[in-house]
């Protein structure tokens, strides 16, 4: 493909418009008054504040792909990804655990399931007042979650009956509804999987151990075990073996919806990091003033400028998809793309402030070191930068 095809294939340059704008700057005043001054003990206590949820969707910040009469917004993808921006830039942990509740549980319910599903669930969810999860990745799977997937369903009467574990789910010791993934037909392979809607009050279910991890701490990450777990059939999501359909329709805008995350951090830790530099004075004057902290700074800007560049024309791109859409293609390239290089510009971008805070930045408590902590899991969530680049190159180069 060659690069004037590509530009023709992806859309024309994205700039927010003043609604666009006004989402942003809302949702950062609200997360900066109610979300910002809970990431230090979060992170200190992998606590989780139990009220913060009905609060957001009390703000009106779940549910926001979602129409309004399911409880939702109303409004698009775009919309979506500015408030997780604007989350992350105050909590990403907080930041992370909505979008897990909110584009991966809720509007894949919204998208694959059917009517009395989404009256159902979507109301509580869009509220808050129910916490949602996605059940994929299983211990021993990581990239190839469909095909080492070993969690099975088995019919019995008027319920399946699961068995199985899932790992590093996120929400996963609070989630009230979870989306669960699990083979129906051994022999299909992966095209023998099946999603279905799971309550945490179902028999044979259970969290196995809460997860202490290096970043993203508090927000809560399980390991969750099926044992006999019977869930009613009208909780089958999509139909039968239909399930790697349901995983493939939400994966592009998952990416899509990770990149703004890395937007997020890399812009806080560029404005702690100008305002340190203005601060924190050396031989008599503020480190600010030496040409080698002039350059990382900006450096860091032109990295936040491009990171932005790509992720907002990404989510203009993928706000259109269709249910049944994305998973092929240029699109699926696009968000491979902008997944990627956002998390790789976050990492240059904490790697240089770290080198602006010097040795302050290298003590845990600090803002900057949490956010340090937490570039990882951009790098390896919502597959590696490995698989992207494959995703990338297979689409440019076909079969070979």
């Amino acid at each position: 493909m060659t690069a004037s095809a590509l530009a023709s294939s992806t859309g024309a340059q994205f700039d927010l418009t003043e609604e666009q704008q006004a989402i942003l700057d809302q949702a950062d005043r609200f997360g900066r008054k109610e979300m910002y001054d809970l990431s230090e003990r979060m992170d200190r206590e992998e606590w989780w504040p139990e009220d913060t949820f009905a609060k957001i969707g009390d703000a009106g910040y779940f549910g926001i792909t979602i129409p309004e009469e399911y409880g939702g917004s109303g409004l698009d993808l775009v919309s979506a990804g500015l408030v997780a921006q604007a989350f992350s830039r105050w909590n990403h942990a907080l930041a992370l655990s909505c979008i897990a509740h909110d584009n991966l549980c809720a509007n894949n319910i919204y998208r694959n399931g059917n009517e009395a599903q989404r009256k159902k669930y979507l109301p509580g969810l869009c509220s808050g007042r129910k916490i949602g999860a996605l059940g994929l990745t299983e211990p021993g799977a990581g990239s190839d979650a469909l095909g080492s997937m070993r969690t099975t369903a088995r019919e019995d009467g008027d319920f399946y009956v699961l068995n199985g574990s899932k790992i590093y789910i996120t929400n996963g010791p609070v989630a009230d509804v979870l989306l669960v993934y699990a083979k129906t037909d051994r022999e299909k392979g992966a095209h023998g999987i099946s999603a279905f809607i799971v309550e945490k009050e179902f028999p044979g279910f259970k969290v196995a151990q809460k997860l202490v991890k290096m970043g993203f701490r508090g927000s809560q990450t399980a390991e969750l075990l099926f044992e006999d777990c019977r869930v009613p059939k009208e909780n089958l999501v999509g139909g039968e073996n239909k399930g790697v359909a349901v995983v493939m329709s939400g994966l592009d805008l998952e990416r899509a919806m990770v990149a703004p995350i890395s937007l997020g951090i890399a812009e806080r830790a560029l404005d702690i990091s100008i305002d340190y530099a203005k601060t924190r004075k050396q031989f008599g004057k503020p480190i600010g003033s030496f040409q080698m902290v002039q350059s990382l700074i900006a450096e860091m800007y032109v990295t936040v400028e491009s990171i932005r560049a790509l992720t907002y024309r990404t989510l203009a791109a993928a706000a259109p998809l269709d249910i049944g859409e994305g998973g092929r293609g240029n699109i699926h390239m696009l968000t491979a793309a902008s997944v990627m290089y956002a998390a790789n510009g976050c990492h240059d971008v904490l790697d240089r402030a770290i080198q602006v805070f010097g040795g302050s930045g290298y003590i845990w408590q600090s803002e900057i070191n949490r956010l340090y902590r937490s570039i990882k899991l951009l790098e390896i969530g919502a597959g590696t930068t490995e698989v992207r680049k494959m995703i990338i190159a297979g689409e440019l180069l076909g079969r070979l």
